[in-house]
């Protein structure tokens, strides 16, 4: 799905957080094109949205499924889509947080206080617990 609005465009090192890679390890990505970015008036390398979409989508399928988990609550639910946070509204006892999961938003309404404790913040990635007792179908045309 397209949008007409520009990409939002990060610096290295904001990506490097991110994705969990240090910098020179990034930077060889950029320099065998393992990494997309667009180039700033004065050579710097920045990192547009979609690629963080791309790299994070393929990060949950290394690994073993253990070490996979380790760095999410242990919890018997299995349906987790793991993304980046990309937008936050906190506002008196409720707080809004969006999801970018493969070029994707999901939104989840949660209290302030599970926000604040959880210390989220935008960019972060953060996996979201489906649980539902139905799931509904809408053939498209």
């Amino acid at each position: 799905m397209k949008s007409d609005s520009p990409q939002k465009l990060y610096p290295v090192r904001h990506a490097c957080k991110v994705l969990g890679v240090s910098y020179p390890a990034l930077k060889q990505w950029i320099y065998k094109g393992k990494i997309k970015t667009v180039k700033t008036p004065g050579g710097h390398h920045r990192i547009p949205e979609s690629e963080f979409d791309r790299l994070l989508s393929g990060l949950p399928a290394l690994g073993p499924i253990q070490g996979r988990r380790e760095n999410y609550r242990k919890i018997s639910g299995r349906n987790q889509l793991v993304g980046r946070i990309v937008d936050m509204k906190i506002e008196g006892l409720l707080a809004q947080i969006t999801l970018s999961i493969g070029g994707q938003r999901l939104t989840s309404i949660i209290t302030a206080d599970a926000a604040r404790e959880m210390r989220l913040e935008k960019g972060q990635v953060a996996a979201a617990l489906i649980k539902a007792t139905e799931v509904m179908l809408m053939r498209s045309k």
